[in-house]
């Protein structure tokens, strides 16, 4: 295998990776309605990085680690549930502390104060951790990254190749998402709707927490 079969063949695998809905997916829609383009551009940007760290401690062999120890993966895995747990719970909550607000209120006015509050920092360490701190990103690249990493090809310089190539491909599908719900911003700005992609999202993070705390697959 040559590295520009590699490439083409890794990105081939990647592209319907990236496309198949997820909890990144959900994470950048729900930044991008709520919170607006510049934190969903950090909420993505701090997914790709993690990615991007999971491809190099593949290359070099580091994943094999977390992969051979039951102990390890057991206890990234439980702390990844507890953070997406806790996403989402937080999100339902707010749904519910938006829905208790005076109908006279403006609805905009809570939407106003999180967005606020969210900085960029926050946005991309948030995308970072969900990607972090989710094994299964270990396992998916320690199963399929070596496949791809051509014989006498240097591991980490070729692992980072390979996670840049999935960046990438992750960067445009976020842009499309991300550009697209900006279309439709007017109609997505209402009160009702935030509150529905919150409980949504919400929901969907605790359903993630709890099936990767019982090791689901």
């Amino acid at each position: 295998m040559t590295i520009s079969s590699a490439l083409l063949s890794f990105a081939v695998v990647a592209g319907m990776l990236t496309i198949m809905p997820g909890l990144d997916t959900a994470l950048v829609l729900r930044s991008a309605i709520t919170l607006g383009r510049r934190r969903a551009f950090a909420t993505a940007l701090g997914i790709l990085c993690g990615v991007l760290v999971w491809g190099m401690a593949a290359a070099v062999g580091a994943s094999a680690v977390l992969t051979a120890s039951r102990l390890l993966y057991d206890a990234l895995r439980v702390a990844g549930a507890v953070y997406l747990a806790w996403l989402g719970i937080g999100m339902l909550r707010r749904t519910l502390k938006e829905r208790r607000r005076p109908a006279s209120a403006d609805p905009a006015e809570g939407a106003g104060a999180e967005a606020a509050e969210e900085t960029w920092v926050r946005s991309w360490a948030r995308g970072l951790g969900t990607s972090l701190l989710n094994p299964k990103n270990g396992v998916f690249y320690m199963a399929m990254l070596p496949q791809f990493i051509p014989s006498g090809a240097p591991h980490l310089l070729m692992g980072a190749v390979l996670a840049a190539v999935h960046d990438l491909e992750g960067l445009v599908w976020f842009s499309a998402l991300i550009f697209g719900t900006q279309l439709a911003r007017r109609w997505l700005d209402r009160g009702s709707v935030r509150r529905a992609i919150d409980a949504i999202t919400g929901t969907v993070l605790v359903g993630f927490g709890i099936k990767l705390a019982l090791g689901d697959s």
